[in-house]
């Protein structure tokens, strides 16, 4: 951490400010914010509890507020300032709007000593799919095609060709 900007401080402080406004509430200590260009466009505090939503993490929050404001859903300028490092959920969620970098409090291993499941799932994530605990399946043939119909028909209407990534 002695590698931060004292900006960078300041916004992971604020991340830190947000999870201890979270217990106030009953929540769970986590909070984070999403910054583009010096600015925090959107911030987030744990919301689990009081919303009933496994999916109201800090994280996920803060992007859906940046969104917002932004008016778009890509960060790839932006820099996630977490209270924690993110769940895999969280993690993902930074992947998918392709937020470029995080920047991180509590590590995994802080947060499962105080009794959440983060390092358990990142363990679980790691093994292939029959290893798993969750059971994943495909469907049958018949439901399969009209599920990729859909995604034909959605490619098809794309303005230029889509790009595989397999």
């Amino acid at each position: 951490m002695s590698g931060l900007s004292v900006g960078e401080r300041g916004f992971l402080g604020r991340a830190v400010a947000l999870s201890r406004e979270s217990l106030v509430g009953g929540g769970t200590p986590f909070g984070a914010v999403v910054v583009v260009e010096g600015r925090v466009v959107g911030e987030g505090a744990s919301r689990v509890v009081e919303l009933v939503d496994p999916t109201a993490h800090a994280e996920v929050l803060a992007l859906r507020g940046a969104a917002r404001e932004l008016g778009r859903h890509l960060m790839e300028d932006g820099v996630m300032y977490s209270s924690s490092e993110p769940c895999p959920m969280c993690l993902a969620a930074c992947y998918w709007a392709r937020v470029p970098r995080v920047v991180f409090g509590a590590s995994s291993r802080d947060v499962a000593l105080a009794g959440f499941e983060d390092l358990q799932l990142y363990r679980e994530l790691a093994l292939s799919a029959p290893e798993r605990a969750l059971r994943v399946e495909s469907a049958d043939a018949e439901s399969g095609g009209a599920a990729r119909e859909v995604l034909d028909g959605w490619v098809a209407g794309l303005p230029s060709p889509v790009v595989p990534k397999l």
